[in-house]
Formats: structure tokens, sequence, C-alpha cells
């Protein structure tokens, strides 16, 4: 099988054009191929495929074989793939994803994707949307106990769940432990992304994430655009800012006319190859 290993400040996966291949069992493949010592590596897979809603559909499977909704620093990976190996002559682009269809903006230099930005939809608030078992209109600022210390979690869906906490060290903090905590705690249903934020400043936010199913990442687009959506709810950043992640910068905007969030970022080519199967 013929596969592109890409990445999005960090957050890496193996791409498999399914225009072309067959993946029979996808999750098994995942789990497979994204081990770092006896794989290819990786924080997952993602399947690019035809789709008769959109330009284009992806799914992709974590790195343990669970499937996830979304992924907003792999979609420009698959705008970048699909551009760069002629499936598409456009530079705007949309993809069918589990969270629905988001349209994607290209930018080419050279005749290559560099970058892409996301129409990443709307945030939702609501508890039993994300899903989180707490009654009321949204989780902000919510008390949430954990080995008897008390946490503050605001919780937002982008498609897929998000706990966000704001934390005076983000660098400082164990996500070996704290991220199976949060992502196992019963108060979600379905596990959670947990992002550990520092403000820096209303423009700035330092942002590290724990995923679930595959740990703690070097980014993660949903988690950012999560965060700054967060932020601006608890009143601690303007309604654009920069999030800095352990593998580079994304600029999210929630743009106030329409509701939707927007992420911006790069977009990289690995390397390509060929496994047995």
């Amino acid at each position: 099988m013929k596969f592109t290993k890409m990445h999005g400040i960090g957050n890496d996966y193996i791409y498999v054009n399914c225009f072309e291949e067959t993946v029979e069992d996808p999750s098994g493949l995942a789990k497979r191929l994204s081990d770092r010592h006896t794989g290819i590596g990786s924080d997952g897979l993602v399947l690019i495929r035809p789709s008769e809603t959109a330009d284009f559909r992806m799914d992709m499977f974590n790195s343990d074989g669970s499937q996830a909704q979304m992924c907003g620093n792999a979609i420009r990976c698959v705008g970048k793939y699909v551009y760069d190996h002629g499936l598409t002559k456009e530079t705007t682009i949309t993809i069918d994803t589990l969270a629905g269809v988001k349209t994607l903006w290209l930018t080419v230099e050279n005749g290559k994707v560099t970058a892409a930005r996301v129409n990443m939809g709307k945030p939702e608030f609501a508890p039993e949307k994300i899903p989180v078992a707490a009654e009321g209109e949204k989780v902000v600022d919510y008390p949430v106990m954990l080995s008897g210390k008390e946490y503050r979690i605001t919780c937002v869906s982008m498609g897929n769940p998000h706990a966000v906490l704001f934390v005076d060290d983000v660098d400082a903090l164990n996500l070996e432990v704290l991220g199976p905590r949060f992502e196992h705690h019963p108060l979600f249903p379905e596990r959670i992304n947990t992002e550990f934020v520092k403000v820096l400043d209303r423009g700035r936010l330092r942002m590290r994430v724990w995923e679930r199913g595959a740990g703690e990442t070097m980014a993660c687009g949903t988690g950012a655009c999560a965060s700054l959506a967060a932020a601006y709810v608890n009143g601690l950043s303007d309604y654009k800012a920069e999030l800095l992640l352990n593998g580079g910068s994304l600029f999210i905007e929630w743009d106030e006319e329409s509701g939707c969030i927007f992420m911006t970022g790069p977009a990289e080519t690995v390397f390509t190859g060929e496994v047995e199967l």
C-alpha cells in the first residue's frame, strides 16, 4: 500500500489515497502503522476518499484504532495532498468529515500548498451535544475534582469534545498523569480531548493537549479552536488569537457575523513510501 506521511505543526498522520488504494481494516491498520517503533509512526491514519456531498472525504483513526470525527491539522494536510497530487486544481475546496462538511482556502506557492484556512464551524456549548454529563445550558468555568484537587473546565464541541483548563504554568504539568484522568472521567461519556492553556495576553494563548485515543500530541487544530472559544467566553481573550502549541502556531478567529471559527496554519509532507500489508 502506498502512503504519504504529513504533519500540521507536528500533528502527524499517515495519509492513504483511497481513490487508488483499498483499506479493509482501518482501525487495525491505524494501530499497526502508528507505532513509532515497529510501524511508520504517527498520531493516526487518514483515508482520503470520494464524497457524494463534498469535493473529498476524510476518515481518520487515532493511533489506538478509535475513529475520530475531525482533526484541524489533518484536514489542512488533506487539502495539500489533493492539490499537490492533482486531484483538484481548485484552491477553494470542501471536505466531508464526521463533523460535517468543511471549506478550505488553500495557499499555493510554487505549485504546492503551504498552508490552509479552514472554516471549522460553530462551537457548541450545550452539554448534551458535547457530550458532558452536566446540567445547565453551558459548562463554563465548571468545577471538577481529580485526586482531591479542584480544576475549572470549560467544555466545547468543535465536532469533537473538548475540555479546556486555564493554568498558570502549562509546561510544568504532568500530562501523562493528568491527561488520562480527564479523558476517562465519568463526566465524559465519549471520553474527552483536554487542552491546558496559559493566557499570555488577549491575543496569544499557550496550549498543550491530551487527545483521546492518542495521548499528548504536538498540536490539535480543533483543540486550538475550542481553546479560543473557551478563552473568549471566560473573558480572557479577544475573538482572535495566536495559539502557541508544542509544534508551532495556529491563528484562530471567531467570526462574530457568521458565528464560525476559522483556523489558519501550515501543512507539510514528510515522506512517501510503500508498506507491506
